[in-house]
């Protein structure tokens, strides 16, 4: 399984990205969506995107609509992993195609859940 990081916090990637190779996944890291959009094409795809909303460059909900855009990434699943709790960003991240939303901060059993809702782990 592979899974692509989107954030622009160093610290963040570092965090999920021992969580989720601990669970065996092959990670891929940006710094922001325009980036990831290129680790993706370098990468051939991903299972899994986790995703923040607020990063310079390219923000995550552009990066979710670019992403949906292109049939080659329609099975990937996408978890936004944010700050923004607001009901209208998760409603509108989810209609742009995110398949789930976890809220900032969280813990790795919260990380894991998640991950078993959409069947990758």
């Amino acid at each position: 399984m592979k899974a692509l990081i989107v954030d622009d916090s160093s610290t963040l990637r570092m965090f999920v990205r021992k969580m989720l190779k601990g669970q065996g996944f092959e990670t891929i890291e940006a710094a922001d969506g325009k980036e990831a959009l290129e680790r993706l094409a370098e990468a051939g795809g991903a299972n899994v995107a986790l995703v923040d909303w607020n990063m310079p460059v390219m923000n995550g909900y552009d990066f979710v609509c670019a992403v949906r855009a292109l049939p080659e990434h329609n099975d990937m699943f996408i978890m936004m992993v944010t700050t923004e709790s607001e009901l209208d960003k998760v409603a509108q991240a989810l209609e742009a195609g995110a398949n789930e939303y976890l809220m900032k901060p969280f813990t790795k059993e919260d990380l894991e859940n998640k991950l078993a809702l959409l069947g990758v782990l």
